[in-house]
């Protein structure tokens, strides 16, 4: 499926959508204390619908009310699970291989065709390292595990994915011996592995930080029943934000804040760095833009997911914006470096394609294109506020917003966007 964009302005109110990272967490979390934990203002999306499904299959019992879920039951670590497909969700899979690692069975977890390109042995390797076995294609889903894992000491490498430390963390608490952790190397996307450890704080467990994002130790630990309020997801307010600069007027941001820590809240500072006025209250933001952004340089280790809403401001940009120590986009659902760098060059970007990021420049030759998002969801929305920019532009995949924010499309039309499916 294909979608025409022509140039937009949009104006008025739109919610921001929840945070999904934290949702996954939550449910995850409330799926291991059970006792009617509930989990609030969910994110219904394709993504976290595969980790609701994977809960179910590690045997939880889960209630969905509106926008809320109780767990009534916890996971069965004694049940025969089915094979769980995570879809197109590399937090699913990464976190549920860690509690598949707590069964004594064997259990298979894969997914769809991107996700099968996506590193796991990594975290195959800590899980084996305590006692799991494990088994791949290529380092690479579908997977097997099979526990049950007594923790003890264990080391993984920091400069492929957060997720893997996230997945030894939430597990370790219900092993026997609990785990001493050793990051190894430089920890990309430090901001989600603070998530995690807040989100547990939550559902009543201890992270003993011995040296940040290097060494931890959790011991043995029993999850407790809580209510969880999920907050906004701050990488799609930065896509809504970068929306708002580019082709804005008057757009008010509204949604429940939290005091959570996200790391792409870091896009707040990046726009004031650009020129941005930004002002938010505890339900609302609200920016005021200048007639050129001022470029620069951005370091993006510790929110890859930025890398789409901020290079495609560089439309409105009146220096080059740099962008580095990014490597790791690379690895997401696409190579978001390469894709970034070959698509926006169609619509006049000058870019500077590097191994750890991007230098975008505009031209004044700007122009409408087949932009393909190669069915990227972050790629896509931001092809399509660029297209709204430029105007006369066909971009690939709309259905790939399921993943993240499923109303884009109509909530964008609603603000006077002109965006339409073919």
């Amino acid at each position: 499926m294909k979608c025409k964009v022509e140039k937009s302005r949009i104006s008025g109110k739109i919610v921001c959508p929840p945070n999904k990272s934290y949702t996954h967490r939550a449910i995850f979390l409330a799926s291991l204390a059970g006792n009617n934990s509930k989990v609030e203002n969910i994110l219904h999306s394709a993504d976290t619908i595969a980790t609701i499904e994977a809960c179910k299959k590690f045997g939880a019992d889960l209630e969905i009310q509106n926008s809320a879920i109780i767990v009534k039951k916890s996971i069965k670590f004694d049940k025969n699970v089915p094979e769980i497909n995570t879809e197109n969700s590399g937090t699913t899979i990464r976190i549920a291989s860690g509690i598949a690692s707590l069964f004594s069975e064997e259990i298979t977890l894969t997914g769809d065709d991107s996700l099968q390109k996506r590193p796991m042995q990594p975290l195959l390797d800590a899980l084996s390292s305590m006692g799991a076995q494990c088994s791949s294609t290529d380092g690479k889903p579908p997977i097997k595990i099979k526990g049950k894992i007594l923790g003890g000491d264990v080391k993984i490498p920091g400069n492929f994915s957060s997720q893997f430390i996230s997945a030894l963390l939430i597990s370790a608490p219900l092993t026997e011996k609990g785990i001493n952790l050793t990051i190894e190397g430089n920890l990309v996307s430090k901001p989600y592995l603070d998530a995690t450890i807040a989100t547990m704080r939550k559902f009543g467990i201890t992270v003993q930080t011995l040296i940040p994002y290097k060494r931890y130790n959790i011991a043995p630990q029993i999850y407790k029943e809580t209510t969880f309020i999920v907050p906004i997801d701050f990488s799609s307010l930065a896509l809504l934000l970068s929306a708002t600069v580019l082709i804005g007027d008057d757009i008010t941001i509204k949604g429940n804040i939290g005091n959570l820590p996200q790391g792409d809240e870091a896009f707040i500072d990046i726009l004031e760095q650009l020129g941005v006025s930004v002002s938010i209250s505890e339900e609302e933001i609200k920016i005021k833009s200048p007639e050129k952004l001022t470029g620069g340089k951005f370091d993006l280790s510790n929110s890859p997911d930025l890398l789409p809403p901020l290079a495609i401001l560089s439309l409105n940009s009146s220096a080059p914006i740099e962008i580095v120590n990014v490597k790791h986009a690379r690895l997401k659902e696409t190579d978001r470096i390469a894709i970034i760098s070959r698509e926006l060059v169609k619509i006049g970007i000058k870019i500077q394609e590097k191994e750890d990021g991007l230098i975008l420049e505009k031209t004044d030759n700007l122009n409408g294109a087949d932009l393909n998002s190669e069915n990227d969801h972050r790629l896509f929305m931001s092809f399509c506020i660029a297209g709204m920019y430029v105007g006369n532009c066909i971009v690939t995949d709309p259905e790939s917003v399921n993943v993240s924010y499923p109303n884009f499309i109509d909530e964008m039309n609603r603000l006077g966007a002109k965006i339409q499916l073919n």
